[in-house]
């Protein structure tokens, strides 16, 4: 070996080991990094904090935390979407793979690991020399294109972990709706089965009395047992719900032990809605965020993939041993080598990197398209149900109210029959249960517009 050689050696191992970018060593190697993006990000989209347990003595004082908001106490939304971003294990998890995309950012920053690798005899350390420095020469080369690409990766590591977070938090706040209105729901009818009760006892004691046939008095009947079986089924479903939202929630045991208002919130005073909602959302959302990186991802992919081409060129030791009697020095020699085939693959690159990005582009163009879709969508569907919801509470449930008093007095004057009220009752229950349904379909259209602009999930779906 010359002494050029076997300077270049000696140095080898300084120049990979001073190649390491320490400030970004620092940043990746930080137990929580990128995790301040995703937090900031979740506070100004949901107004909750977020948090990354990341130890038992953590996940226990979160678990006690968790107990005190919802432990025999009636929560609202906010207080179930704060207790979901807090203990729902699957998001964790989502943090989780935030570390590891850092752990690979900290890997790349570090720079390549200062290796040599000796052959036995002199020609196999010459070759082993040589393919080291080749190899070591490239890694040193590509150093700053490979730390990019891997930073972009890290970026949309921070954007996707944010995107489960806000999906969370949106899905949470439905699920908690549709549990309190399901209860509502439950409320009402409990309340007309009063009303069929007392009919259903007067029905049974003029039969008894021999003022109503058997037939009449089953008509009013009938209407009871309908009511207790829709009662149950409502309950039922009121149970289902929240369970669904205890789960969101990540609650178990005694921690199950909370509730939820028999009774949607009231309707805003005033129209809600975003007219900026398109703007907000391309602004905002995290797919759209996601899909510029992965734009630029392709981009620093192919160009790090061009500056490598240079290995074809190389002649690698790797693999398959090939003894051969040196008659130079008399001595066995054990040599490993492995010939790359040359091909000129500069066309085959570039037109796979044009079409993946293009590919890309296109995927991003269209997600953008959507975007502004379902803003404007969003912010019609929440006007739009603010309306329906208004028109219910005060213009038809008011006439129902008169036509219900107006049955009573009529019925306790002896001027309509039991049947007449019964009608009455069972109209007048659905224009309630309309009611209630067209104001938690305007809070659920609220709660779809911020997952629209932010992008989470606006229709939700179970873990």
């Amino acid at each position: 070996m010359t002494r050029r050689r076997r300077k270049s050696l000696l140095i080898l191992p300084l120049l990979l080991a001073a190649c390491a970018d320490t400030d970004l060593v620092r940043t990746a190697s930080d137990p929580r990094a990128g995790f301040a993006f995703v937090a900031d990000g979740t506070r100004r989209a949901t107004g909750a904090d977020s948090v990354w347990a990341r130890s038992a003595a953590e996940i226990a004082a979160t678990e006690a935390r968790v107990r005190g908001l919802v432990h025999g106490k009636t929560i609202g939304p906010d207080t179930a979407v704060q207790v979901a971003l807090m203990n729902n294990r699957a998001l964790q998890a989502a943090y989780a793979d935030l570390g590891l995309s850092a752990t690979e950012l900290w890997e790349v920053a570090l720079g390549p690991v200062p290796t040599l690798n000796i052959s036995l005899g002199q020609t196999g350390l010459t070759r082993s020399a040589e393919a080291t420095i080749a190899a070591a020469l490239i890694e040193l080369s590509t150093q700053k294109p490979r730390k990019a690409l891997a930073e972009t990766r890290f970026r949309q590591a921070q954007l996707r972990a944010l995107g489960e977070t806000v999906a969370l938090a949106a899905e949470t706040r439905r699920a908690w709706i549709d549990a309190v209105a399901a209860f509502e729901a439950a409320a009402l009818i409990a309340q007309t089965q009063a009303t069929a009760d007392a009919a259903s006892e007067l029905a049974a004691e003029l039969g008894r009395t021999g003022a109503m046939n058997r037939g009449d008095q089953a008509r009013e009947h009938v209407f009871t047992a309908e009511l207790a079986a829709e009662r149950a089924d409502a309950r039922l479903e009121a149970q289902l719900a929240k369970e669904r939202l205890t789960r969101l929630m990540g609650l178990w045991g005694t921690d199950v032990s909370y509730y939820v208002p028999d009774r949607m919130p009231a309707l805003p005073g005033r129209q809600p809605g975003r007219s900026d909602a398109e703007r907000l959302a391309l602004e905002h959302r995290v797919d759209l965020a996601i899909g510029r990186l992965e734009l630029q991802a392709i981009a620093q992919h192919y160009r790090l993939s061009g500056s490598t081409r240079m290995l074809s060129d190389a002649e690698i030791l790797a693999g398959v041993e090939v003894e051969r009697e040196d008659e130079a020095v008399r001595a066995r020699v054990v040599e490993v080598g492995f010939e790359i085939p040359l091909y000129d693959t500069g066309k085959l690159a570039a037109r796979k990197g044009e079409l993946e990005y293009m590919r890309a582009a296109h995927r991003l163009a269209q997600q953008a398209i959507n975007a502004r879709s379902e803003a404007r969508s969003a912010h019609a569907a929440v006007t739009g149900q603010y309306r329906i919801a208004r028109h219910w509470r005060d213009e038809v449930l008011p006439l129902r109210r008169v036509i219900d008093e107006e049955a009573l007095r009529t019925y306790n004057g002896m001027l309509t029959s039991t049947f007449d009220l019964i009608a009455d009752a069972r109209e007048g229950l659905d224009a309630q249960l309309s009611t209630a349904e067209a104001k938690a379909d305007y809070w659920r259209a609220e709660a779809d517009l911020t997952a629209v602009i932010w992008g989470g999930n606006p229709k939700g779906g179970d873990e």
